[in-house]
Order: C-alpha cells, then sequence, then structure tokens
C-alpha cells in the first residue's frame, strides 16, 4: 500500500470533491480517498499491484476534472498563484462594470421612473434596442465566467453535477428564455418585460465576486505553511579547508560546516561544533525566549541565530531536516478530513441532484397552478442559485486549516483532522513521570554538611573522572556555583557502589550510604536525613574525608516548572489527571503530590503503562497520554490521543498524534483548547451552511409566495450564496486571532 498526493484542479463545491473521493474509491485496491476542498488535494491509499497512478488520473478526469501528482515546489506554485489572481482580477473588475451597466438599464426606470436613458435605448420607445443592449453586456459577462459553463455542464455531462452545474443550468435557462423573448419583441413590445438577462449576468457576476473572495481567504488560511517554508534561506556560509563560501543551500551535505552570522537563519540542523550565541526557535517551538547555544548543542534548520557567531555542523539536509517534517506533518494534517465533515460530504454528494429535482418540479408546480413560463423560469433559477453548496463544502476544512496553523505557529503539531477533533472530548490526561512532569535528568537537590563548599568540591574532584548521570549532576551543580575542582590521586570507581581518590593528601569517598558505612564509617549523624530525603524519591550521596562522614548530597530527576500550573489548568477544564511511572511508590507520591494530580499509578513497566491506559478507556472515557515519544510508544498509540512533549524526535512523531515541539507542559493545555475551538468553529459553520440552505430553497422554490408575495430573486440568491461562503471562511479565519493560554 502507497500512499499519494495530487493536485486536483475544476472543484469548486463539496459535491466536486465528493465526486472526486466516489469515482476513485471505486479503482481496485484503493484503501482509502480523501479529496480536501481548500487545498484541492486528493490523498489516496492504494495497492499499486491493482492500481497505477496513471489509472487515477484517468478516472478523475472522466468525472470532469484534472489531476496532477503533487510534487513539493512551493516556490512555482506561488507564482503560478500570483499570476492567477492577477488574471482573475481584472476579469472580475470587467465582469462587475458590465453586469452593473445591465442593471442599471434593465431594472433603473422600473425602480426610478425619472431615470434618465438614452432613448435609444428605451423600453418604451425602442423595446428591440432595449433587448439587443441587455444582450450585448450579458455576453461579456458569460465569456468571462466561461469556467462555470464548462467546468457546470462537463460535470453534468459525466454524472457529477455541482455548484457550477447550478449556476450555468440557472444562467443558461434566463439566458435562452430572454433570447426567445427578445425575437419576440417586434411581434409584441410587451415581451419587453419579460427579460431576465441581468439574472443570467448579475449571478454569474456576484458568485465570482464571492468565488474570488473566498479563493484570497482561502489562501489566508494556509498562511501557516507558507510561514513555515519560508524560513529556510536560500543560500549558506559553507566552511572548509579553503575558506568560506556563500552557496545555495541545495548544494550543502551531511558533513558539511556552516557559518552562522548573528542575526542570520541557521539553514540546516546541525550540531554546534565552536562559537556560542543564542538562537530563537519560537516558529518551531513556539518558545518565545531565546536558547543558548555551544559547543556540542543542537540547532534546528530555520530558525534565528540572535547573537553570536556559530560553527555548525549538518546533520541533516533536504526532507530530513526537522523543519520539513514539520512542513510535511502540518501539510497531512490539513489534508485530512476530520470526522465531523463526513456528514457534510455524504450530504453534498446527493444534494446538488435533489435541487435540481426541487427547481425542475417547482417550476413544473407553477406552470400547473396557472404561473406564466417567465415566473417559472425565475422560480427555476432562483432554486439552483440559493442552494449551491459552497458553504457546505467549505464549513470544515477551512477551520481544520486555521486551526492546525494556528497550533503549528505555538509549536502544536496535530497530525490530522481525527486527532483534532477527538482531542476536545478528552477526559482523561495520563502523564508519564520521567523526561514529562520532570526534567528526565538528575540534578542536585540538598547539599547538607558543616562545610558544604568543601564538601562539594570534595565530591566534584572524584565525579568528575566518572561518566555516570549522577557525577554529571554534581559536576554541574558545582560548575553552576563556580567552584573549582582538585587534582587526584589513586582514584578508583568502585561499580554500582562510589568513588575513592586521595584528595591532597587526603583520603575521600564518595557514594551510597552502604558504600560509606563498608569502610567502617559512622552515618549516624545523617541516618535520619537520608531516610527523610530516600522517602521523597532522592538519591543520596555520602561524602566521607579521612574516615569521617561529611555530609551528603541529595540528587533528583526534578519537576518541571510548569507542571503544577498545567495540571491544575486541566483540572480547571474538567479532565481528570493521572501519573504513570515506573519508579517507586514513595518517589512517585512525592513528585505527583507536587505536581498536584488526581491519580499516582507507581512501578509500572513501559507495556504496562498502555495497559492503565486500556483500563480507562474501558470506563468510557477518552484518554490523552502525554509522554516523551520513546519509552511511552506502546501507550502513546494506545491512547485516543498520544501526546508526545519537547522532541519531535522520529519516534514521537510515530507515535503521536500531537508533537509539542516545545518544553512547556501547558502547551497540553493549549492543545486540548485549540481542539475545543476548532470544533466550535466548525459547528458554527455548519450549521450556518445548513440552515441557509434548509431556509433559503423554500423560499425561493416560491412556496410563501401565495401566502405573504414572498419571493426570491435569482440576483439576491446569487448574492446570499457568495455571502454564505464568505461568512463560513471569515468565522474561520478568526480563529487566527484566537489565543490558547
Amino acid at each position: 500500500m502507497i500512499e499519494q498526493r495530487y493536485d486536483i484542479g475544476g472543484m469548486h463545491c463539496s459535491a466536486c470533491s465528493s465526486a472526486v473521493e466516489r469515482v476513485t474509491r471505486k479503482l481496485a485496491g484503493v484503501e482509502r480517498s480523501e479529496v480536501n476542498l481548500p487545498m484541492n488535494r486528493l490523498t489516496i491509499v492504494y495497492d499499486e499491484t491493482q492500481t497505477t497512478p496513471e489509472m487515477i488520473i484517468q478516472k478523475v478526469s472522466k468525472a470532469g476534472f484534472s489531476a496532477v501528482l503533487h510534487t513539493d515546489e512551493p516556490q512555482a506554485v506561488v507564482t503560478t498563484a500570483d499570476n492567477t489572481a492577477k488574471h482573475e482580477t481584472w476579469g472580475l473588475i470587467v465582469s462587475l462594470v458590465f453586469a452593473g451597466t445591465l442593471l442599471v438599464i434593465s431594472m433603473g426606470q422600473m425602480l426610478f421612473p425619472s431615470m434618465p436613458l438614452p432613448d435609444i435605448i428605451s423600453m418604451t420607445t425602442h423595446p428591440v434596442n432595449f433587448a439587443l443592449i441587455q444582450l450585448l453586456l450579458t455576453l461579456p459577462v458569460l465569456v468571462i465566467g466561461k469556467r462555470f459553463f464548462i467546468g457546470g455542464f462537463g460535470s453534468l455531462f459525466h454524472g457529477n453535477p455541482n455548484m457550477d452545474t447550478l449556476v450555468a443550468l440557472s444562467a443558461t435557462a434566463s439566458l435562452l428564455y430572454s433570447i426567445v423573448m427578445t425575437f419576440l419583441i417586434s411581434d409584441n413590445a410587451h415581451y419587453a418585460h419579460s427579460l431576465y438577462y441581468e439574472s443570467a449576468a448579475v449571478v454569474v457576476a456576484l458568485v465570482s465576486v464571492g468565488k474570488y473572495m473566498e479563493g484570497r481567504n482561502k489562501e489566508k488560511t494556509k498562511e501557516a505553511i507558507q510561514k513555515l517554508m519560508a524560513l529556510t534561506p536560500d543560500t549558506a556560509i559553507l566552511v572548509d579547508k579553503d575558506g568560506q563560501w556563500e552557496v545555495p543551500i541545495e548544494k550543502i551535505k551531511v558533513g558539511d560546516t556552516v557559518l552562522v552570522k548573528p542575526g542570520a537563519k541557521i539553514p540546516l540542523d546541525g550540531t554546534v561544533t565552536s562559537g556560542d550565541g543564542s538562537v530563537n526557535e519560537a516558529m518551531l517551538t513556539g518558545e518565545s525566549l531565546p536558547v543558548t547555544k555551544t559547543a556540542g548543542s543542537t540547532v534546528i534548520g530555520g530558525s534565528l541565530s540572535v547573537d553570536g557567531a556559530l560553527f555548525v555542523e549538518v546533520t541533516h539536509v533536504g526532507k530530513d531536516t526537522a523543519l520539513s517534517k514539520i512542513i510535511q506533518f502540518v501539510e497531512n494534517a490539513q489534508g485530512k478530513k476530520a470526522p465531523i465533515s463526513k456528514l457534510a460530504d455524504q450530504i453534498s454528494g446527493i444534494f446538488v441532484p435533489v435541487v435540481m429535482v426541487i427547481a425542475t418540479v417547482s417550476a413544473i408546480v407553477w406552470l400547473l397552478v396557472g404561473a406564466d413560463f417567465a415566473f417559472a423560469v425565475k422560480i427555476f433559477t432562483s432554486v439552483l442559485v440559493i442552494a449551491c453548496p459552497c458553504a457546505l463544502g467549505l464549513a470544515t476544512p477551512t477551520a481544520i486549516i486555521v486551526g492546525t496553523g494556528l497550533g503549528a505557529n505555538h509549536g502544536i503539531l496535530i497530525r490530522n483532522g481525527d486527532a483534532l477533533e477527538t482531542t476536545h472530548k478528552v477526559s482523561v490526561a495520563i502523564f508519564d513521570k520521567t523526561g514529562t512532569i520532570t526534567e528526565g535528568k538528575p540534578t542536585v537537590t540538598d547539599v547538607l554538611g558543616d562545610d558544604t563548599t568543601q564538601l562539594l568540591t570534595m565530591a566534584a574532584s572524584l565525579e568528575i573522572l566518572s561518566d555516570h548521570p549522577l557525577s554529571q549532576a554534581i559536576c554541574n551543580h558545582v560548575k553552576a556555583i563556580d567552584l573549582s575542582v582538585h587534582d587526584v590521586n589513586c582514584f578508583q570507581n568502585h561499580t554500582g557502589k562510589g568513588l575513592s581518590a586521595m584528595v591532597g593528601g587526603q583520603a575521600v569517598l564518595v557514594g551510597s550510604p552502604q558504600f560509606i558505612q563498608d569502610h567502617a564509617i559512622d552515618t549516624s549523624r545523617w541516618n535520619g536525613q537520608i531516610s527523610t530525603l530516600q522517602g521523597q524519591g532522592k538519591t543520596v550521596v555520602l561524602v566521607a574525608q579521612n574516615g569521617i562522614a561529611m555530609g551528603l548530597i541529595a540528587i533528583a530527576d526534578t519537576m518541571r516548572v510548569d507542571a503544577a500550573e498545567a495540571i491544575l489548568k486541566l483540572k480547571d477544564m474538567g479532565i481528570e489527571t493521572v501519573m504513570l511511572t515506573g519508579d517507586n511508590q514513595a518517589a512517585a507520591n512525592y513528585i505527583g503530590t507536587q505536581a498536584g494530580v488526581d491519580h499516582i499509578v507507581a512501578q509500572v513497566l513501559p507495556t504496562q503503562k498502555a495497559e492503565v491506559v486500556q483500563q480507562y478507556q474501558a470506563q468510557g472515557k477518552v484518554v490523552m497520554m502525554v509522554g516523551d515519544g520513546i519509552n511511552d510508544a506502546p501507550a502513546l498509540t494506545q491512547a485516543d490521543i498520544g501526546c508526545a512533549i519537547g522532541g519531535g524526535s522520529d519516534i514521537a512523531i510515530d507515535s503521536a498524534q500531537i508533537v509539542l515541539m516545545g518544553q512547556s507542559l501547558t502547551d497540553v493545555c493549549r492543545a486540548i483548547r485549540l481542539s475545543r475551538l476548532t470544533i466550535r468553529n466548525i459547528r458554527q459553520n455548519l450549521f450556518w451552511a445548513f440552515c441557509y440552505n434548509t431556509m433559503g430553497i423554500p423560499v425561493a422554490a416560491g412556496l410563501f409566495y401565495a401566502s405573504f408575495g414572498l419571493l426570491l430573486s435569482p440576483m439576491i440568491g446569487g448574492l446570499a450564496m457568495s455571502c454564505s461562503s464568505l461568512f463560513v471562511v471569515s468565522n474561520a479565519l478568526r480563529l487566527k486571532t484566537k489565543k490558547l493560554s
């Protein structure tokens, strides 16, 4: 099974996207076929032994649309889009000028009898000229809007009627009827009152305005992707044995060294080999504060060097960079549908044919009850125009595109629409302890002794020669408070117990309480503190000099500074919180109580974490698992929503539906709020679209004409249809203004 994406041309409404999905799903070996209307993109998963790209393209073409295999060439796409926009702008201006003039001529004297018009085109004195000038003004508008007729009738002939079909049928009916009336005017001047040229031209012009504005707004929904693409610089400064050279970024290879000057963008992922400075990674992680980088630090391509020159050895290029993976992640999310969209798709697939039947039946019924043919044409045209399902097709995907883009700007990567929708239902949030609620690295928390400076100096003098994580924690602490270490002799590493050496002629031991006691050293003075600290889940290291216990150093994996805040926010959102850990119960209780979680589950293996998730799911709860994406992979996969925090590693992206690129636990709350905002926006859009069509069709069909004299003009229908689509897209764009905190 392979997954491919195709750019689809000729789609204008949800009926179009439903048609493309329907015909491609009929191909042999197709597992999944989804169309994203705003992105004009088909995502299809199929068995390549049964179906080929040529067969897919041919099938889509037979349905009346074009299909081209998607390629990652954003610059070419932007250029083409700019040229198309300029062409459409001028065409729209010409259409509006002709349609406006036509409206003044055809309706002006009816609404304002005193309005002056040249006598040669007067309805009363020269009715034939009156009709012909309207025909001449109508034709350019219809020619400019020819895509409605080409696409509409083409889709109709292929058995997939869509929005364009409704516009084309209504405009054609009005045009043909008006042409017939024009020929009859010479026999009876009264037929000049039965012309509907303005209905044909103004409807096409208004729908064109709506589609133009809709297209402009849809482009705004894609700004997140465009901003991410713009992060990568075009060139980089390559450093080699011959000097420094500015070269295109495409020529940089893994292992090359590049120089990043202050104020420049880091071209590709890499490791700092020399230099130090600060890097702004806000566009990638959502973290606003610059991050300090020194030799050995990793840097992400697309981030901005704030100060200091950095020499970076490139580790990833092309599609392997973190930025490329993020762009791919966001594109995939925007290209896949949420379950809530299936209802709209199912309705849209049968909506247009049903509307055509309603329009035809309504016109026939009015003819049967004695209405004239002109009135029946007006009813037929109004129903077709008012029922165009543009808003219905845009309701869900536009909100998802804006929502996932907003998340990406905050360092929250959401895999697909399904994840975005499910997240708002989360009722239980389960957190891994190590690396998630805690920092994931040992840190010195307590130093007890009569002379803590001497204590730390002696300990670090030995620990600096060991690569054990606890040794590194002590050395980092000593370095942070700017203490120096002494040279040692006779150094010995007692594996799993401690270290011994001579420091300035003094015999020094550093290790576990048992290790110190094994050397016949009295530790009774510190036994109370040892028990207390161990009860908090901390590791205790004793330091002895010349047979006397000097004091102790406590080391623990400290809690993230914002962990308690994040847990409290989740509780305020009505979400139950659970902490899972493989640590002992005492250590778990200490951290869990500090964090404020509702439930603590200790001494569980990685595979057992997935079982705990299953237990909550069995209770009918929607579970979000938050972990580091590596040892938590089974639980992340089992959960309804897997959320990997603080890394964006390959394993995290593979295992989780949501990846939080930043290091803040409060991003979990932001992700849930983002989902809630997006789903609420989708529901608003769907309500508007359904309500609009439900209310509009009966009025257009003349259901209230006999009782209340209420009738819908085709022009008003066209304007309302365009406004409906604009409302849906504009409402989706409102998401960009929302705060996630």
